[in-house]
């Protein structure tokens, strides 16, 4: 938390979608649903007879494609990516699309993403010539500046050849109020795993015996001037399963990692991403409680303050997602804990809440009451906002006496100002300036000041970022990001389809204007439908550049699983319910075919991540439904994910492969298990990154040579930097666009 001032990227936006209306070209409308038959997904392969750890192991005949580094895996890479790049980069197409990739990554006229530090406005910047990035600083007056006037305070190009380091920079944690002290995070090639160093930004320089932790996935926060809340690897016995921290400590300048006291223990059987201190602080730089979140797997956590150097569990539900604070200002008043609940809950004395609630509650009164006493809010603990079936709360940012919130209803994006009205009991509702059917982005905020960017934008509308004063509910817009693509001839829908339980699923559908609706339009769809992450619909110039422009149609499918409408939207498809996420895709597929916006034959399906879990299951399920799909930095090998680090801390939402009745529910649909011969699979597209340390490069290998081994076609590539994010060289970046498009011009016909 005390790093949300320093983190210089805005983080995603949320969508909510919205029920059938008549049809209407305009962005955020929806379009009358046409119901059409379902697909029916096909009888998975018969599970072998024992699906236990061990016997899955000793089955898998590419296990050897599993060692990140080992010398037979990377030769395999090195073979692949030669014939991969032998076929996408000699294409004819290859050359203009990287050209234009790299105009738009690098392009001198983007909004730099603002953030406030003190009385600066940083960024970190990439283009041709910074191609690792430059942390930078200016001040408000010239950020509003058609030219800005920048300082640098931290080149990592210039480290990385200093040093002879591969670096990429992963963010920063500045020390309120002065916010001159920072903990800078350098991630080797783009892993997740980074080394933490102090930086002093007006000396710009690292601190001589500063603080410095070796590489890990820490968990760190400033405690003050001469502290750190650390949680890593503290040697043997340390780390969960998941190869994330359960031991949190507090760390004195100038002392020895080994040597610093112990402050909190969870257990080395916890699941999720390892326990996480975090301190929240009002606007002039005071602590107003610390506390510590330990998972107990992908989503249950316990929330814990530290009351005078001991940890004390508070009152909270288990499915919870914490804010922020209120308090402390000028009135110095009592905090109050911020948070949504992610399920129901229900306090002595009020009403149940609803799933996915906003609130605010003391402090006090969340820590453990006398016995017999049970949970009894004041009548200033009340819920902020409780959305309904069909709104979903999404980004939350926390003043000293304010909430601001990015809530969706019906698809209609709005940024809300809730103040709280007193005596009079309540929160009053103040929107800020935005059209309406927008996509609604919070960005940086300065508490003591009171104000906070934000952005609108939809598929065809570039980013307009605006600066609000959250007292006076009013903004200015302060840059408009530039138009990358001719979006004149395009047109924007929804629709709904049908699912097989009778669901109705939300879908987006970018396509040009006359596009002949006979199913020939070449289109590519987007899907994820997990950890209740939801997509706006955002503006993408690459795909509007590289797709778009040429002819081609997007679709983007807000499935089961995902937070579209809230927690119940993403339980509903968890662990052995996973198949209604599957279900609601294949159903989107149809229903484009049904309405011949496109057909199997000009339908390609794109997803990485989790949507690499669902773009695996379509190819293997509904190979009748696609033409093609780019399956990037996928998990497939659901029956071995959790052997995979960090895969073990997705337990929560996948279910566990060593118990037998999960085991077989993941069977059912893993696509690595489910590779069948003599089925009529497109040729597909796999990629991913040797150091990626969030999802394990052995499930893009395995699943491509298991495919090449029974004869079907796959395309594979491994980039050799970048990690998950692929976001450490926009050069790089490029490439990789570039091979998408000309796999998915390829295989679906787009010039």
């Amino acid at each position: 938390m005390a790093s949300l001032v320093t983190r210089l990227t805005f983080a995603a936006a949320a969508l909510m979608a919205c029920a059938a209306c008549e049809t209407a070209p305009v962005e955020g409308n929806v379009a009358a649903t046409t119901a059409s038959a379902a697909p029916t997904a096909p009888e998975p392969a018969a599970p072998q007879a024992n699906l236990s750890p061990e016997a899955v192991k000793a089955g898998d005949e590419f296990l050897w494609l599993e060692e990140v580094n080992g010398e037979r895996a990377l030769q395999w890479v090195r073979e692949e990516n030669k014939k991969t790049a032998a076929v996408l980069e000699k294409d004819e197409r290859y050359d203009a699309f990287r050209k234009d990739a790299l105009a738009i990554l690098t392009a001198q006229d983007r909004i730099p993403t603002p953030s406030f530090r003190g009385d600066s406005i940083d960024n970190f910047w990439q283009d041709q010539k910074s191609v690792r990035g430059m942390w930078r600083r200016t001040t408000l007056d010239s950020y509003r500046s058609e030219k800005p006037k920048w300082q640098t305070v931290l080149d990592i190009d210039a480290l990385a050849r200093s040093e002879k380091a591969n670096w990429i920079y992963k963010g920063a944690d500045c020390l309120p109020p002065e916010e001159q002290l920072c903990l800078v995070s350098l991630s080797d090639g783009g892993k997740d795993a980074v080394v933490v160093r102090e930086y002093d930004v007006a000396a710009k320089r690292f601190v001589r015996d500063g603080f410095s932790l070796p590489e890990g996935k820490h968990r760190v926060t400033w405690l003050d001037k001469n502290n750190l809340l650390v949680a890593t690897d503290f040697g043997p016995g340390s780390l969960t399963e998941s190869g994330y921290p359960f031991i949190v400590k507090t760390l004195l300048r100038g002392e020895e990692l080994a040597k610093a006291p112990e402050l909190y223990r969870g257990s080395a059987k916890d699941g999720g991403y390892g326990v996480d201190p975090y301190v929240l602080r009002d606007g002039a730089g005071r602590t107003l409680a610390v506390l510590v979140s330990r998972p107990l797997d992908t989503f249950r956590s316990e929330t814990l303050e530290i009351v005078n150097g001991r940890a004390v569990k508070l009152n909270l539900p288990e499915r919870v997602t914490i804010r922020g604070a209120l308090g402390g200002g000028a009135s110095n008043a009592s905090p109050r804990l911020v948070f949504t609940v992610e399920e129901a809950w229900a306090p002595d004395n009020m009403a149940k809440v609803g799933a996915g609630a906003l609130m605010a509650v003391g402090m006090r009164m969340l820590r453990p009451p006398p016995p017999g006493v049970g949970l009894v809010l004041t009548k200033g603990d009340t819920s902020i906002f409780e959305p309904t079936a069909r709104q979903s709360v999404e980004e939350v940012v926390v003043f000293d006496d304010r909430v601001v919130a990015s809530v969706y209803d019906n698809v209609r994006g709005r940024a809300v100002v809730f103040t709280d009205k007193g005596e009079a009991g309540g929160w009053s509702e103040n929107a800020l300036p935005s059209p309406e059917n927008s996509a609604i982005h919070l960005g940086s905020s300065s508490r003591d000041t009171g104000r906070i960017f934000y952005t609108h934008e939809g598929f065809l509308t570039p980013s307009t970022l605006s600066l609000a004063d959250v007292k006076t509910v009013k903004a200015d817009v302060v840059k408009q990001a530039p138009e990358r693509f001719d979006a004149s001839k395009d047109v924007v829908e929804q629709f709904e389809a049908t699912s097989k339980d009778g669901t109705k699923v939300p879908y987006f559908v970018v396509r040009p204007k006359d596009a002949p609706m006979d199913g020939s339009t070449p289109t590519l769809m987007f899907g994820y439908g997990g950890f209740q992450v939801s997509y706006p619909p955002s503006y993408k110039p690459e795909l509007g550049k590289l797709w778009l422009e040429r002819g081609g149609a997007y679709v983007l499918a807000n499935i089961r699983g995902g937070g579209e409408f809230g927690p119940a939207w993403h339980q509903s498809a968890l662990k052995g319910n996973r198949q209604r996420a599957f279900d609601d895709f294949a159903a989107v597929a149809a229903d484009l075919a049904t309405r011949k916006i496109t057909s199997a034959k000009h339908l390609a399906i794109y997803g990485r991540s989790n949507g690499g879990v669902l773009t695996s299951v379509t190819l293997t399920q509904h190979p009748e439904l696609i033409g093609g799909a780019v399956i990037e930095s996928p998990l497939v090998d659901m029956l071995r994910y959790h052997e995979l680090p960090p895969g073990a801390s997705w337990m929560g939402e996948y279910g566990d492969p060593r118990i037998p009745a999960e085991a077989a529910f993941i069977a059912r649909y893993s696509g690595y298990q489910n590779v069948k011969p003599d089925m009529k699979y497109s040729e597909v597209y796999i990629t991913t990154n040797t150091r990626d340390d969030r999802v394990h490069p052995g499930h893009a290998r395995k699943f491509a040579a298991k495919l090449q081994a029974m004869g079907y076609p796959a395309l594979y590539y491994e980039n050799t930097d970048g990690g998950h994010s692929n976001d450490s060289d926009p050069i790089v970046n490029s490439k990789r666009w570039a091979r998408h498009y000309v796999y998915l011009g390829r295989q679906l016909g787009l010039p």
